[in-house]
């Protein structure tokens, strides 16, 4: 009876060998499987005189060949490349939103200022006008069109936000649902190994949406946090996420992610402890990259619009009318107010000085009334304003904003710990368009005008005339009289005598500046030598403002003025190109680095948990031979025992 319990239980014992073989021979291709191995174990021996005598093999368990560091190791650098090809995807359409070519904003903006060389070669000329005014619109609207497709790309992200976030939800119940299966197996003393392998893969596919840590329970089950310390899955439980507004400032078009602990207040998770995971990349594109693009393209309509239109109001029309506004003037918003702010302060913001815009967005926070800082969100850097603020602070908020070229209009005093995101270009080309239609009201002209003496014998030539306001200022025309090369009165302040400087502007105010206008002049007069300068659309000289081209030129001298990080308007685009190509370049780099660090990391833990089909045929053909030989063990025995039943029968 022994050999024949001995055989049975080889027998048996092969039998599960070969099972567990051909159960990783089917599971070859499953994703997450992890190879299994029988472990085998002898039988206590029975002792007699003689010795003791082996009772045969049992099998022990069934090992899952698993390493929890590889696989943890291999999740991590999932989530990464998760991250950085999600970031990386969207920067590709962010790019072309910014594409260069005939079709691009930039070529669009260089053709606007270009297309007034026409009008100060041919003043008169309807059509050099109407090409002009065919070049704004054309400008507007393809501003408006880059700014449709922003809003399209963030209505697309924030779509996949929130599908991304139902899968987290999912996959944590999931996790929550295997972990309470798993701690009832264990409790058999055996590991269920194939629950097992499927945790591991629902929590590998979980990283890839959003970075998370494990800590292993006694039971078996394993608990998931995220953002380093919230708890999305504990035992059987799991705690949904959910994608929402900011919770600092009200529709400041941030995007967050939230903890839904039931029964308080959704918790929003600090973005920077994300880490990896496709909803971490998503929310750095939304929250940073795709903020810069908005924030470039507002800089660019407001900065554009506001000179232009300012220029264009200093000239005369065709039909001797001041000119209007070439763009619809962009009302900046005011500064969102903080929703744990304690003061009720309010702060509209406008345009001071379109050349010294920034394409960022600021945080200012009040320490105490008056006192507090001001934090410039393209570059992080911190500047404190306040009364005895010493430099390179400022004494005011009012007084760093005008370095941005923004002024401030507080009403109310802010409190201590109040805040405020101040987001003024986040729209600004949504609803720009052209406003002037007729070519007649482009204003071409110079609303002043200047008239050489007739007897004039010295060398005298004038390099510049700029109108300061329109009308210029003066009601009468005003007249200088050079009294030698480097002196001069005017008529308009008697027998004061000036210095004349080659080169240097002669300025009238009729009020605060910049109202009146200035005059460049080069060159040495001669005594007695005369310049009168007067409004061009005084009655004695008639139409001739219709043949000047004085405000034209100036707006093609746009073109060269330094507005965006001192590149010009011309260059302007191709700056804002390079900056989010750089960024573009930087994310298709950081996410083929990561894509291969993950590639390697699963390869390591596949070569461990990896089922490899020559070793298993190996396995089979081993285990086949021992399962014959048990089963000839049997046959022997069997035949043994009848011949001993025999034999006592006789």
């Amino acid at each position: 009876m022994s050999l024949l319990n001995v055989g049975a239980r080889a027998l048996l014992a092969n039998q599960v060998a070969l099972q567990t073989a051909g159960h990783n021979i089917a599971n070859v291709s499953t994703p997450g499987y992890s190879r299994q191995n029988v472990v085998l174990e002898t039988v206590q021996g029975q002792f007699t005189g003689g010795g003791y005598i082996g009772k045969g093999v049992d099998v022990a368990t069934i090992l899952r060949n698993h390493s929890e560091l590889l696989t943890r190791q291999s999740a991590a650098a999932g989530s990464v490349s998760s991250a950085d090809t999600a970031r990386s995807i969207r920067l590709n359409e962010l790019q072309d939103v910014f594409s260069g070519g005939t079709t691009g904003l930039g070529a669009a903006i260089n053709d606007m200022v270009n297309a007034f060389s026409d009008v100060v070669t041919a003043p008169t000329d309807l059509a050099a006008r109407s090409l002009v005014l065919t070049r704004i619109d054309e400008t507007a609207g393809r501003m408006r069109a880059a700014s449709a497709r922003l809003d399209e790309i963030q209505s697309t992200v924030r779509y996949e936000l929130n599908g991304a976030v139902q899968e987290i939800n999912k996959l944590a119940k999931g996790i929550a649902a295997i972990n309470e299966q798993i701690a009832r197996a264990q409790g058999n003393g055996q590991s269920p190994n194939d629950l097992l392998d499927q945790r591991d893969t629902l929590i590998r596919n979980l990283n890839n949406y959003v970075q998370t840590s494990q800590i292993p329970a006694d039971d078996g089950s394993v608990g998931i946090f995220v953002a380093g310390s919230q708890p999305l899955v504990l035992g059987n439980v799991a705690t949904p996420l959910s994608i929402g507004d900011s919770s600092e400032f009200a529709g400041s078009g941030k995007v967050k992610l939230f903890f839904n602990n039931p029964g308080v207040a959704p918790i929003e998770l600090n973005e920077d402890m994300l880490g990896g995971g496709e909803v971490a990349g998503l929310l750095r594109f939304h929250n940073s990259d795709l903020a810069e693009g908005r924030n470039l393209l507002g800089r660019m309509a407001v900065a554009i619009s506001e000179t232009m239109n300012a220029q264009h109001k200093l000239g005369v029309t065709l039909d001797g009318q001041v000119g209007g506004n070439l763009f619809t003037p962009v009302a900046l918003p005011d500064a969102r107010p903080g929703l744990a702010n304690t003061s009720g302060a309010t702060i509209g913001l406008a345009v001071s000085d379109p050349t010294l815009l920034a394409a960022s967005n600021y945080r200012i926070s009040y320490s105490a009334p008056g006192v507090g800082t001001v934090q410039r969100e393209s570059d992080g850097k911190i500047f404190q304003f306040g009364p005895a603020v010493p430099p390179p602070g400022f004494a005011t908020v009012d007084d760093f904003f005008a370095t941005q070229g923004l002024s401030l209009t507080i009403t109310g005093a802010p409190a201590a710990n109040d805040q405020f995101l101040v987001n003024p270009l986040q729209s600004a080309a949504t609803d720009l368009k052209a406003m002037v239609y007729s070519p007649r009201d482009l204003a071409a002209a110079n609303p002043v005008n200047a008239m050489m003496g007739p007897n004039n014998s010295g060398k005298l030539q004038m390099a510049e005339l700029t109108a300061r306001s329109n009308p210029p200022g003066a009601t009468a025309p005003i007249t200088l009289t050079f009294t030698g090369p480097n002196t001069y009165t005017r008529s308009d302040t008697g027998a004061t005598s000036y210095t004349y400087v080659s080169g240097q502007p002669i300025t009238y105010d009729s009020a605060t500046p910049p109202t009146g206008w200035s005059i460049t002049l080069n060159g040495t007069p001669a005594a007695g030598d005369t310049v009168t300068i007067d409004n061009a659309l005084a009655p004695a000289y008639g139409d001739q403002y219709k043949r000047n081209a004085g405000n034209a030129g100036a707006m093609l001298d746009l073109r060269d003025v330094k507005m965006f990080d001192e590149s010009t308007m011309a260059d302007g685009y191709a700056s804002a190109m390079a900056q989010i190509g750089t960024r573009t370049q930087s994310a298709a780099f950081a996410a083929k680095v990561s894509e291969g660090i993950a590639a390697q990391l699963e390869q390591d833990r596949t070569a461990v948990s990896g089922v490899n089909l020559d070793e298993e045929a190996a396995r089979l053909i081993q285990y086949q031979q021992a399962y014959q030989a048990s089963a000839k063990m049997i046959q022997i025995a069997q035949s043994v025992f009848d011949s001993l039943i025999q034999t006592m029968g006789r």
